[in-house]
């Protein structure tokens, strides 16, 4: 299938800047059905190219096939966010406003997101701590300082149960405006916006730079339909701290005003600052949806190229009953002049008296939603007339034809009017100017009062020592990494509350909080030193391979045969993953012994890979090494250790003696070949699925301390006693080793093979 490209514009010259021609190609309307998955792809396609025009034309031509979820406009979104970027980054707008405006610090008792106090503090998945608010309400995909991806429900967030009493402790009138801030939400939720107006108020003077508390009365006003001074708030917020919530808010307040031109301007702004901002993408997404909803009439809207037009301006109007309906909305004796009004009353002298060289393709693009898309009230539909003697556009048509204009009008991006109190200066949406009152600067990092400092607040409650590496789980508790993994090694919930912690475990992502782990190491160095000096102390001594070896006692292992493990024992996982974590990656393996505990004679497993189950049992990929004996034997944290002694073959260094060495070891090779080959499918093929196959003949057989590999293949794969194999295991010599063998075989071969 292929889609109908636009016209050439060399070919539409006496068209003027738009087009408009019938579709003569395809009958869109007969085709949905069958084309829609593959119209959809195509427009993915071209987003993905980043060819704008192309995609929004075959956007809308999915429309009219069928339904289009929001989410499904999410290439196209990438698309005209890169194309904004790249404009906004030509005119330097926002690395102005980051030179110029003011600087942020954050600290540690800061949210990353909102850079308020964390009051309500929430650790994630990646051990960075964020406030509740911020959480539940979806403003974040992805970690603002690491770019993980924020797991689970938003409305099933736990508060950090420590850091959160700490912060109680430490900062009582920060918790103060934190609770006065929930109240305000609440206000909000349950649309008493005089309530949350008059409470976020006192907190504003209390405190000034409290930006979420001017976000919330920026809600609050616009409830009331008083968008002037929610403006006023927001664009006070973008003085303080160019956050991308701040220019959501914005957004918010302008989409309420119907001014969705505008909004989409900042809802971009916010994205261009925070890609991963879920909210502002659903919302830029429902806009785009509206502007390119299905219309009645089957006709196709093109667009000329316009990047290189240089105009700066778009003119932004607000139609005049939005300026009524905050006029009779204002409280008496407040000052009721909508900044918009004034430009509203006299749109079309404006649009007839344009600026010399000022093309008619910019002519109303601010118009609100209701006007643009739909034709309504004065004047709705002429200035769409006056582009072209074209016939009259569909409702679709008109959508994505604005949609482009809109976005290829000018290098500049385009300007609305600022809401300040005392002038009306055209700027970028969401770029505020000075304001007649004093902005709020910003407030510096919090400092922990050091006479409220206690390192008993700060101590693990399964070690009673304080936090190394200090992890929180899902439902808030806050452990020593090492204490939760052994805890979870016998049960998979809290050692707390007992909440199960089985998701948590399948992922094995034991993630430092980071805000607990700077703030010991920043308040708490001598106390982390020594506590840091304990811990390696204990490391190295579990990566001694000579000492205090940990055993694990199971079955018979031999040197390069492979030994596949299913560990599930509390105690072997402890031991496992402390095997790992020091880097040594080896245990011994010992027959078990019912006086000693264990036998006098192992070998070392190398650990090939772990493989953790969900449960928090694993299947472990080892291979014989080195064999040892048995020094001393002793336990710890429930496995068994063992000092050990490594043996190895005594090398034979007469050539005679070699020689008839030599030719022991060839006839008993050819002798296990023989019986090998002689055996049923069913028991060869068992034994080269678990064993791999016999290894090759060596033509050094004196190369390594433990002698030839096939030797211990074939012990590991003859059917024998264990006591007989540990025998043959602690022999030192290859001629005694190779004698053994040659007598098992000539037994075994003896054997009628039934």
């Amino acid at each position: 299938m292929s889609l109908q490209q636009p016209a050439p514009e060399d070919a539409l010259e006496d068209k003027g800047r738009f087009f408009i021609e019938p579709d003569q190609e395809h009958d869109w309307n007969k085709e949905d059905n069958v084309h829609y998955t593959l119209i959809l792809q195509k427009a993915d396609t071209l987003a993905s190219e980043n060819r704008l025009k192309e995609a929004i034309d075959v956007f809308s031509m999915a429309l009219r096939c069928g339904a289009v979820r929001p989410g499904q406009l999410d290439t196209l979104v990438d698309c005209i966010l890169r194309n904004f970027k790249k404009k906004i980054e030509e005119n330097e707008t926002i690395s102005e406003r980051r030179k110029d405006g003011p600087d942020y610090t954050r600290g540690i008792f800061d949210c990353p997101s909102c850079h308020s106090f964390l009051g309500e503090p929430v650790t994630i998945g990646c051990g960075h701590s964020y406030c509740k608010r911020c959480l539940q309400h979806d403003l974040l995909s992805k970690c603002k300082l690491c770019s993980e991806t924020v797991r689970g429900r938003p409305g099933n967030v736990k508060i950090n149960v420590i850091l959160s009493g700490l912060l109680d402790k430490w900062f009582p009138n920060d918790l103060k405006r934190s609770k006065a801030i929930n109240e305000i939400e609440d206000f909000c939720r349950r649309k008493d916006f005089e309530k949350a107006v008059s409470l976020a108020t006192t907190v504003i003077q209390d405190d000034p730079g409290d930006v979420v508390a001017r976000w919330l009365r920026a809600e609050a006003y616009s409830g009331l339909k008083q968008y002037h001074q929610a403006l006023e708030d927001t664009d006070l917020c973008l003085d303080t701290a160019n956050s991308a919530q701040g220019y959501y808010q914005k957004a918010k307040v302008l989409q309420q005003m119907d001014q969705v031109d505008e909004s989409l301007q900042v809802f971009l702004h916010c994205l261009a600052l925070d890609e991963g901002f879920p909210r502002a993408k659903r919302e830029v997404e429902l806009i785009l949806l509206g502007l390119l909803s299905p219309g009645g009439e089957n006709v196709k809207v093109g667009l000329r190229e316009t990047a290189s037009n240089t105009s700066p301006h778009l003119r932004s109007k607000t139609p005049v009953a939005d300026a009524q309906s905050q006029h009779q909305h204002q409280p008496p004796g407040q000052h009721q002049h909508h900044p918009h009004q004034g430009r509203a009353t006299s749109a079309h002298s404006d649009c007839d008296a344009q600026e010399p060289g000022r093309s008619e393709s910019l002519e109303r693009p601010g118009l609100s939603r209701a006007h643009s898309l739909r034709g309504h009230g004065p004047g709705g539909g002429e200035g769409l007339k006056r582009v072209c003697s074209a016939p009259q556009l569909g409702d679709q048509e008109k959508g994505a034809l604005l949609l482009k204009r809109k976005l290829s009008t000018s290098d500049s991006t385009p300007w609305v009017m600022s809401h300040g109190r005392s002038k009306h200066k055209k700027q970028v949406p969401g770029v505020v100017t000075g304001h007649p009152i004093a902005a709020a600067t910003p407030r510096s990092p919090r400092t922990l009062p050091r006479d409220l400092l206690d390192t008993n607040d700060l101590e693990c409650s399964l070690c009673m020592r304080l936090f190394y590496e200090p992890v929180t789980t899902p439902c808030g508790h806050t452990f020593c990494k090492n204490c939760l993994e052994r805890c979870l090694d016998h049960t998979p919930q809290c050692p707390l509350c007992k909440e199960s912690l089985k998701e948590y475990l399948a992922t094995r992502k034991y993630n430092v909080t980071s805000v607990l782990d700077e703030l010991i190491q920043q308040y708490l160095r001598e106390e982390h030193s020594e506590r840091q000096k304990i811990h390696l102390e204990e490391t190295r001594e579990l990566s001694d391979l000579t000492k205090n070896v940990p055993v694990f006692v199971c079955t018979m292992a031999y040197p390069t045969v492979p030994c596949p493990l299913h560990v599930f024992e509390p105690r072997y996982r402890l031991m496992i993953r402390r095997c790992m974590d020091t880097g040594t990656r080896q245990f011994g393996m010992c027959i078990n012994d019912a006086q000693k505990g264990f036998v006098d004679y192992g070998c070392m497993l190398i650990i090939r890979s772990v493989h953790f189950l969900p449960d928090g049992r694993s299947v472990v990929d080892t291979i014989g090494g080195k064999r040892f004996r048995v020094l001393s034997r002793s336990l710890k944290d429930g496995y068994s250790i063992a000092d050990i002694q490594y043996l190895e073959d005594t090398k034979v260094d007469d050539a005679e003696e070699l020689s008839k060495l030599q030719e022991l070891h060839d006839s008993v090779y050819e002798q296990a070949r023989s019986w090998f080959q002689n055996l049923k499918n069913r028991f060869r093929n068992q034994i080269l699925q678990h064993f791999g196959p016999m290894p090759e003949r060596e033509p050094d057989i004196q190369a390594t301390p433990n002698g030839p590999a096939c030797c211990w293949w074939l012990l590991a794969v003859l059917p024998i006693d264990p006591r007989y194999q540990l025998s043959v295991l602690s022999m030192t010599t290859l001629r005694d080793r190779l004698v053994k063998i040659q007598h098992i075989l000539t037994y075994l071969q003896s054997i009628p093979n039934e």
